[in-house]
């Protein structure tokens, strides 16, 4: 007989998240995390890029991200903060080995190679010891996700342990167990990983889990409308220099962030200053800006500075390598964060049913909805990755209209059944793995909505979108000076329009009036009873959310590493499509 001993250890609570912890002796499964905290991994350092990695090893470390995002681990028909006990042990029979630690139990599934900790019945720690796992090295997680947002440490008489934590998004943590490194193993193998649900007092009586609010209440108490406003708009900038105009819509109007095309960056150096002198401004707003750009890849690229470009989404379709669209992704953040930016609109999910299409094309992974969805979440999955927030575009879809909504206002005759079958598709997909962000069309479809295009329409964002496509996060329209509004609604009605539908994000890409304008009309509307403040609040509080899932922050930014992006891009790009 095996013996086997548990090792119980108490974590530590950060702001509002509480988790638990256990440790058992070697080659049990009950084996986990931590008891030191240190600031600093002080095994073996080397560089890994994904590129380096190899492809078995990558496959497994990104479906240990993406279960992870869904509160599993990989292969296990469990879910963190959601599975009842009772229904892990009619799938699997009694555990081989169970503690109770006060309100909290423990379980051990050796056979299975899982451990599950226990809070009111409901599993919120779920933790495997899959031995294809355990082949991934410390180097290979942290050259592919990055730096984690958390080490510690274990020690014992029998565990010398580095434990790598990333929060994978508002509700789950992920956490990497590793031997610690030492001279004769300098790169040690994965012991176990852990999945756990961040915070267990909000698992219900039911089984499932409340979004933390992490203090939007609290912070929202205490903003003017006129800040909580501000927050709800992105606004273009003119020109390659800070102006006053830009420095009154921080200060003055409390803008919630900006939008940069390649007119307002004419080199690397020149941007990086900008953003950082838009940060200094911002330096007595509790909340950091959003910083944003359009970096698809292919014909839509922003960025100067000599950075090689990627395929269109067309080629990358045709190519079909989910690999390389999440590798494609990564690198999009890298080239992002390393200019300063924290918001990419990107990927587009539109499909390319329509080959008269004059906006989309070859911005489209395919006329295959299911490579669009494949490739696509990938991709975003990838800019995810590198703490960049990321977009999912154009909702509903804009693949199948024949006019750029940039001079016009497109119309797509189809109902919501066609819709379901096609255009609808990556959408829910790209919900289902974690959209931060939805771009609303402004793209007008009668059968859904007669008055307004999807960008105003409560009934495509509000009872589509949120509803029946249970989307809870941000929501942002279209650029409002688009032709297709200001032609037919005018931006201050446009914006109020948006807000009453649903949108939480106002983008005015052009002109710091227009911002202006789209700010005072929302503001009206409120006092003239059109909008709720409550309906203002709503908005507000996704809002907060999305910058502290990110942990945005106003730091200034070095000028970016070209000649190794363009190293990394170059050996993607050969490495996959040659």
């Amino acid at each position: 007989m095996i013996k086997r001993t548990f090792f119980i250890i108490f974590l530590v609570m950060s702001l509002t998240l509480l988790s638990f912890i256990v440790f058992n002796k070697h080659l049990n499964p009950g084996q986990s995390s931590d008891n030191k905290t240190q600031t600093g991994i002080t095994s073996s350092d080397q560089t890994v890029q994904p590129a380096d990695i190899p492809s078995t090893q990558k496959e497994s470390i990104h479906n240990v991200i993406s279960s992870a995002k869904e509160g599993r681990v990989p292969n296990v028909p469990i879910v963190s903060g959601q599975t009842r006990m009772e229904e892990v042990t009619e799938m699997w029979g009694n555990p081989d080995h169970s503690v109770q630690i006060q309100n909290d139990s423990y379980h051990d599934f050796i056979h299975h190679g899982v451990t599950v900790g226990v809070s009111e019945n409901t599993v919120y720690d779920v933790r495997s010891f899959d031995p294809g796992i355990q082949e991934i090295h410390l180097n290979q997680v942290k050259g592919f996700s990055g730096d984690p947002d958390e080490v510690k440490y274990y020690q014992d008489k029998t565990h010398d342990q580095i434990i790598l934590i990333y929060n994978v998004n508002s509700l789950y943590q992920l956490k990497w167990i590793f031997p610690k490194a030492t001279t004769d193993n300098t790169n040690p193998k994965v012991d176990h990983i852990a999945v756990l649900a961040l915070d267990k007092s909000n698992i219900d009586q039911e089984g499932g889990i409340h979004v933390v609010d992490k203090g939007a209440s609290k912070i929202l108490s205490q903003m003017s409308l006129e800040d909580k406003i501000g927050q709800m708009v992105i606004a273009g900038v003119s020109g390659t220099t800070f102006s006053q105009s830009t420095k009154d819509l921080i200060q003055k109007y409390k803008i919630g962030g900006f939008i940069f095309f390649s007119n307002n960056m004419t080199d690397a150096p020149q941007t990086v200053q900008f953003l950082n002198r838009m940060k200094s401004a911002n330096n007595n707003n509790p909340f950091p800006l959003f910083l944003s750009t359009d970096q698809e890849g292919g014909r839509v690229t922003r960025l100067p500075g000599g950075l090689i470009n990627f395929p269109s989404n067309e080629e990358i379709g045709k190519f079909n390598s989910p690999g390389y669209s999440y590798e494609e992704g990564v690198l999009l953040g890298r080239e992002l964060k390393e200019f300063g930016f924290n918001l990419d609109f990107a990927p587009v999910l539109d499909v390319n049913s329509n080959p008269n299409n004059p906006v989309i094309g070859d911005r489209s992974y395919s006329s295959d909805p299911e490579i669009v969805s494949h490739l696509g979440i990938q991709t975003m999955e990838g800019i995810q990755s590198q703490g960049i927030i990321s977009t999912v575009k154009h909702f509903p879809g804009h693949g199948d209209t024949d006019v750029d909504s940039h001079l016009e206002l497109p119309v797509v005759n189809k109902d919501l059944d066609t819709l379901e079958e096609l255009e609808l598709l990556p959408f829910q997909q790209a919900i289902k793995n974690e959209a931060d962000l939805v771009m609303v069309a402004h793209i007008l479809l009668p059968k859904l909505d007669r008055s307004y295009p999807a960008s105003m329409s409560k009934s495509i964002i509000t009872d589509l979108l949120r509803k029946n496509m249970d989307y809870n996060g941000a929501v942002i329209t279209d650029d409002m000076t688009m032709k297709a509004i200001t032609d037919h609604y005018g931006i201050g009605k446009a914006s109020v329009q948006s807000v009453k539908a649903g949108c939480d994000l106002i983008l005015v890409a052009h002109d710091e009036n227009n911002a202006i304008e789209a700010i005072n009309s929302l503001k009206e509307a409120v006092r003239s009873g059109e909008i709720s403040e409550n309906r203002i609040n709503e908005s507000v509080k996704r809002i907060i959310h999305l910058k502290q899932q990110y942990h945005l922050a106003d730091l200034q930014s070095d000028d970016p590493n070209i000649t190794k992006l363009n190293e990394s891009i170059t050996q993607l790009n050969s490495g996959r499509l040659h």
